[in-house]
């Protein structure tokens, strides 16, 4: 199935919701679980249709001052996180896929960032840390490559329209993590082994980090 992307987000027909349905929570949902599972008895794959952990609603998204129609491409409308605490109280690993259910039955391909700063702001998460394949979030792209370290949450909602379009739906999730009561929002580098390590147990951190 061919991808197009509009302002960050995959316009998404119902033959395509179909294969992002089967691939996320079938495929890649599954290769994480084994990964965590190598470790130990710890991860549970399911999916934002269970327990209808995300209820879904269609996404508006803007593109050069126009709102575009990206098919069924979701928003979360609400969380119900309970499903997900029983798993952690368990001692679990939750590794949930961005789909999720409609109220009229449809299904809905959400945003892996936007489902996982919604599901932080139900959890009452203390952080939420998006991975990416660049540094953080650039000064002044592509005419510098100096990385912002630290952001409040006013000045991100600022520059937030002036982003990449593949930088405005990871910066958006941070933005609502933090607006939502999340503490802090971080973005790293994901192609650096250990960046999660290196940001939660040194004092430089890395990436860019959004707070309140």
């Amino acid at each position: 199935v061919e991808s197009t992307f509009v302002a960050g987000y995959r316009v998404t027909t119902p033959e395509a919701m179909d294969v992002v349905r089967m691939v996320l929570t079938g495929q890649v949902q599954r290769e994480i679980v084994g990964l965590i599972n190598a470790h130990g008895t710890y991860a549970v794959g399911l999916s934002g249709e269970d327990a209808r952990t995300f209820t879904g609603a269609p996404r508006e998204v803007m593109s050069d001052g126009q709102v575009v129609d990206v098919g069924l491409v979701g928003d979360v409308a609400s969380v119900d996180p309970g499903f997900v605490e029983s798993l952690l109280s368990d001692g679990r690993i939750p590794v949930v896929s961005s789909v999720a259910a409609g109220l009229q039955g449809e299904v809905y391909n959400v945003n892996a960032d936007t489902a996982a700063a919604a599901l932080a702001v139900a959890l009452k998460a203390e952080k939420l840390i998006v991975l990416t394949d660049v540094e953080g979030l650039y000064a002044n792209w592509p005419a510098s490559d100096e990385v912002i370290s630290t952001i409040t949450a006013t000045d991100l909602e600022l520059m937030l329209p002036s982003l990449s379009s593949g930088m405005i739906p990871k910066m958006d999730a941070c933005l609502r993590a933090v607006q939502g009561g999340v503490n802090r929002a971080h973005v790293l580098d994901g192609r650096v082994p250990h960046a999660v390590l290196v940001e939660v147990f040194t004092d430089e951190g890395s990436g860019t980090m959004v707070t309140p």
